[in-house]
């Protein structure tokens, strides 16, 4: 995390002073952030088996012009509350989800939303989603893969490069958030052997790729990135399942627990919940949706 100021901890919490690099192990039990600079309000309470998470999604680093020519949108300060479980538990499969259902919260309040409102002809029925980071770049994201809905909230649509900072090769990543079923979220790279602290650190990469060969209808042309169905999963291809995660001890979970992986290719941020999302993280009118890879 970085950027926090004027932060007052709730007990048990240490958090870092101003532009500092912060160790994930600061942010497993309850602390709040207030930062007078950025706006960023937010309050993690943990107790019991709940993580209580009030935010007002105010990023707390430096972000894009907005509005922009590709995104028309100001951000503003958004009232988030969500009860997730301390611990993730898996379900029997993994789960897809439909807009406007996000993905996850950050440690600093800002939501993982993968899904763009946008389609091919701009028809949803089209069968044809356009990724917000793809080849064609039209969608006003700045260099935290980050844009704004048209009701203020900023989210990430992939690597929130101002959150991570800089990413090391030969180190474990450090913890970003949770996702809507308790489950932790970290960023790229991870331990060789999932189960082993010692075997180095591997670039944890997704199972998914490009189809070969051009689309059979829609809008035709080669498969190159545009839309979310470009792409299928090969289990396999890559280091994570299909929910771009996996079970491995990390450094705030000795014991190792399942967890999410956010990756520089698609998915960049995952599209499947591979536990039971908490109610109060549910989004109405977003339910099952597009399967990628499927």
């Amino acid at each position: 995390m970085t950027g926090v100021a004027d932060a007052t901890p709730t007990t048990g919490a240490t958090t870092p002073a101003a532009s500092s690099s912060v160790a994930s192990t600061e942010v497993t039990g309850s602390y709040s952030i207030r930062d007078s600079t950025t706006g960023t309000e937010m309050d993690v309470t943990v107790s019991g088996s709940t993580r209580s998470i009030r935010a007002n999604g105010l990023p707390n680093h430096t972000t894009g012009d907005f509005p922009n020519p590709g995104n028309p949108n100001t951000i503003s300060a958004q009232s988030y509350a969500f009860e997730l479980p301390l611990y993730g538990t898996k379900a029997q499969e993994f789960t897809g989800f439909a807009l406007p259902q996000p993905f996850g919260i950050a440690i600093n309040g800002v939501l993982f939303d993968p899904l763009a409102a946008e389609w091919y002809q701009r028809d949803p029925r089209s069968g044809w989603t356009v990724e917000a980071i793809g080849p064609s770049g039209t969608l006003g994201l700045d260099d935290n893969n980050a844009h704004v809905q048209p009701t203020g909230a900023y989210h990430y649509h992939g690597m929130p490069t101002g959150l991570t900072g800089v990413l090391k090769s030969t180190a474990h990543s450090p913890l970003l958030g949770w996702a809507g079923d308790g489950f932790p979220i970290y960023a790229r790279y991870g331990y060789t052997d999932p189960r082993d602290p010692d075997s180095g650190i591997s670039d944890l990469t997704s199972s998914y790729r490009l189809r070969s060969g051009t689309r059979s209808g829609g809008p035709g042309g080669s498969y190159d990135g545009t839309y979310t169905e470009d792409f299928e999963f090969v289990e396999g291809h890559g280091l994570l399942d299909q929910a771009n995660g996996r079970f491995a001890v990390t450094p705030e979970y000795p014991d190792g627990t399942y967890h999410y992986v956010l990756t520089t290719a698609f998915p960049f941020v995952p599209r499947y919940f591979a536990g039971t999302v908490a109610d109060s993280f549910v989004k109405e009118g977003g339910g099952q949706g597009p399967r990628p890879g499927a």
